[in-house]
């Protein structure tokens, strides 16, 4: 079986849902920008040679819908003769892209395949998102964990394990430590800023359109 190696990466930064500097732009237009990141690392490859694109997402509905890696790569600016297919395994679509592209590679389906995942919460999360028509009635009733959300399997496993509030936030403080330690370090280098537009609450309350605001890093740690 042949090898699979990463020649580059990249992604755009994380911004905070709703309220991040990302509120108005699509996720696959923030796929796209990070396939396009990537792309420049590799000048010398012939976009025409990407045999695939795999991208995760999450939530692959309303503007993260209708195959997003598949319009993530046009979105990127390569040729309509490059296919592309969405991953959904939830918080880990985008590293079992990676997985499923290396696989393509060691297998000798592909010689060169994308891999990555793109997502935005806050443009799927809103009135357009009805819960209700996405459950299953019979399934539900069978097996009631199958749609349970994050924060009803943390309050289970907390109670189950007897992991304490305390417990919680001081490894919370921990994870957020270790960020700003990262950053610092320059253990990020593989962010690519982007430019985008963004709605931005003002201090009296109000929320006014700020154009062409270029993100460099992550807008969402909070250290102390």
């Amino acid at each position: 079986m042949r090898e699979a190696v990463i020649v580059a990466n990249a992604r755009t930064p994380l911004a905070k849902s709703h309220r991040g500097s990302f509120n108005m732009t699509r996720p696959d237009d923030l796929g796209g920008m990070a396939i396009r990141a990537a792309l420049g690392q590799v000048p010398n490859l012939d976009p025409d040679e990407i045999e695939d694109v795999i991208m995760g997402c999450g939530l692959p509905e309303g503007p993260s819908g209708h195959n997003v890696g598949r319009v993530a790569a046009l979105a990127a600016g390569l040729s309509e003769k490059v296919p592309g297919v969405t991953v959904n395994r939830y918080c880990s679509s985008g590293l079992q892209s990676i997985a499923q592209a290396s696989h393509r590679v060691m297998t000798g389906e592909c010689d060169v395949v994308i891999g990555g995942g793109t997502e935005s919460i806050t443009l799927v999360q809103n009135d357009k998102q009805r819960f209700v028509d996405m459950v299953n009635p019979v399934l539900n009733e069978k097996v009631p964990g199958l749609y349970m959300g994050m924060g009803q399997t943390a309050d289970i496993v907390a109670e189950r394990y007897s992991v304490s509030r305390e417990d919680q936030d001081a490894y919370a403080l921990l994870s957020q430590q270790r960020v700003a330690k990262a950053q610092a370090e320059g253990w990020f280098e593989d962010i690519s800023p982007v430019t985008v537009n963004r709605m931005a609450k003002q201090p009296d309350g109000e929320f006014k359109l700020e154009e062409g605001v270029t993100v460099e890093r992550d807008e969402c740690n909070r250290p102390n």
